[in-house]
């Protein structure tokens, strides 16, 4: 283990010791607040400053090897939280099929509701970008924040072991879950598209971008979904998936489903 933490905090050790290295840009700074919101203080603080550093920071000046490793603990954390997800679900639902435990755990550790989840500690705020990304708002976005709440997850099991992030996960994660997840932001309505048209058709939809507007760290997306040549739904967002998403709701609403 000692291994690994060395290995996740080996490029800031030093620059620990020289604030002006500092690379890319945060809301805030100071990292205090955030153990205290996720009631959990770190012995080993260089661990929390990996964990939400982004790769768009490039390279520390004093390591001139690799870049940054969230991504590497953001894998890390997401096989810690399936683990614990696994394990709550497994004991709350006795009764539940292998199939429906396995549809909620997909949905606890999907993008849309570990982004959700992430905005209500404030991740964003804490999170370290380089130039570009924070000017593209990459605080705001789904996949960045849930990606660096599973790589938080990691730092606070490299630092305090399975139990503290047993801890957080249940209470940041797991707290509150089933109603959350009834929620429309949580709802995969092209899933749902999908294996209705499948079912009804045995054909599946077709997504097709109509229209692209706005600047580049800042685009619109039109998507409109189609089944054969018939037009199901259009829906727009700040990107294809989003708007895919958006397209596909329209369409369920329509065919009332």
């Amino acid at each position: 283990m000692n291994k690994i933490i060395s290995f996740f905090i080996e490029p800031f050790i030093k620059k620990s010791q020289d604030q002006s290295e500092r690379p890319g840009r945060s809301k805030k700074e100071d990292l205090t607040q955030l153990q205290s919101i996720i009631n959990y203080k770190f012995k080993n603080s260089l661990l929390l400053e990996a964990a939400l550093t982004h790769s768009s920071c490039g390279k520390y000046k004093n390591d001139k090897s690799r870049a940054f490793e969230y991504e590497r603990m953001e894998f890390f954390g997401d096989a810690v939280l399936g683990l614990v997800t696994v394990e709550f679900l497994f004991e709350k639902f006795i009764n539940k099929s292998e199939g429906d435990l396995s549809k909620l755990k997909s949905n606890i550790v999907s993008e849309n509701f570990l982004s959700v989840k992430a905005k209500a500690i404030e991740l964003g705020s804490y999170i370290r970008l380089g130039e570009e990304e924070f000017k593209s708002r990459g605080y705001d976005k789904k996949s960045i924040l849930a990606n660096m709440m599973e790589s938080l997850i990691c730092a606070i099991y490299l630092d305090g072991g399975l139990e503290e992030a047993r801890k957080f996960i249940t209470s940041f994660v797991l707290k509150g879950f089933e109603k959350e997840l009834q929620s429309d932001i949580h709802i995969n309505y092209k899933s749902i598209l999908q294996e209705y048209c499948q079912s009804k058709y045995q054909k599946l939809p077709d997504y097709k971008t109509v229209s692209t507007e706005g600047p580049d760290h800042r685009k619109t997306f039109t998507v409109v979904v189609y089944l054969s040549n018939d037009e199901l739904g259009t829906g727009t967002g700040l990107s294809k998936k989003a708007a895919e998403q958006n397209a596909a709701r329209e369409a369920c609403q329509k065919l009332g489903i």
